[in-house]
């Protein structure tokens, strides 16, 4: 429990500074189409991290149910699915984007077990 809230706090954070720098730090050094990959990867990684937040905050008031996966799946899609778009944004390697796919089905896959979760313990 205690765990999915410091990782959404952590993310949170994370994503408003990188959010920030993309809009400030990286103005005129990377390409239009690059800058809208930035701010895909921030608005994934917040929107996630609120889900963190959920997670951490259900586990703290239900007993039993696996809301534990569904926050792992979240913070493993942070990673590849955000984590991959970064670094696609800034050097173009073509390699990170395949990777991103793999963020997105972490993210399908915490949904889903987040409402499993809900439906079987809520």
């Amino acid at each position: 429990m205690k765990l999915f809230l410091l990782l959404a706090i952590i993310n949170g954070f994370v994503a408003v500074a990188l959010g920030a720098f993309g809009a400030h730090g990286l103005e005129g050094k990377i390409s239009e189409k690059a800058i809208k990959t930035w701010e895909k990867a921030v608005n994934y990684q917040m929107f996630h991290t609120m889900a963190l937040f959920v997670v951490g905050l259900l586990m703290s008031k239900v007993t039993g149910g696996n809301f534990a996966g569904a926050g792992w799946a979240f913070f493993i899609g942070i990673l590849l699915f955000s984590g991959s778009l970064y670094i696609y944004s800034v050097s173009g390697i073509k390699t990170f984007a395949v990777i991103t796919p793999l963020g997105g089905v972490s993210f399908l896959v915490g949904w889903v077990l987040l409402g499993y979760a809900v439906v079987k313990y809520l």
